[in-house]
């Protein structure tokens, strides 16, 4: 049986949950804020809560950020484009995604997309040359690298197989 959730938090227990949720793994203020709302806290009280998560170093929109890039670049293999686009989805500032992005080394970023573009090429069982390209550079556009690198490496592939 499900235990009943408590309705009321104090802004001390409310502090409390929050600096474990963030604890537990990066947080950025939107995720912290819409948690705040789920608890049912006044806006008031939200501010000041979001205020002592800082104080405290729970709360660090510039470690979000650039742990987020790390991380979904070596696990997703995602590319810098979808990386910005989902840091700006989470309203995280331009200065912070910059910084982000810098935690990419350029040669990690290339091999990164080198092997994700080998695996993703041999992968693709169609005959027709042109389909195939479209499903590559579809894909590999859709995880977020540069279109003129994604076409480049497409001929590049296409040019081996002939």
């Amino acid at each position: 049986m499900k235990k009943p959730t408590k309705d009321i938090f104090t802004i001390k227990e409310a502090l409390q949950k929050l600096e474990h949720f963030c604890a537990y793994q990066e947080r950025c203020h939107n995720e912290v804020v819409s948690k705040l709302y789920t608890l049912k806290m006044a806006p008031d009280e939200i501010d000041t809560i979001v205020v002592q998560l800082i104080e405290g170093n729970f709360l660090n929109e510039t470690r979000f950020a650039c742990s987020f890039a790390r991380g979904k670049h070596r696990i997703k293999s995602w590319g810098k484009i979808r990386i910005t686009n989902e840091l700006k989805a989470r309203n995280i500032s331009s200065t912070n995604i910059n910084l982000a992005l810098k935690e990419i080394s350029a040669e990690e970023y290339f091999e990164t997309f080198e092997n994700l573009a080998q695996r993703c090429w041999n992968g693709l069982s169609e005959n027709n040359n042109l389909k195939k390209r479209k499903k590559f550079c579809d894909y590999m556009l859709r995880r977020g690298y540069e279109s003129n690198i994604v076409y480049e490496k497409a001929k590049e592939l296409e040019q081996k197989k002939n």
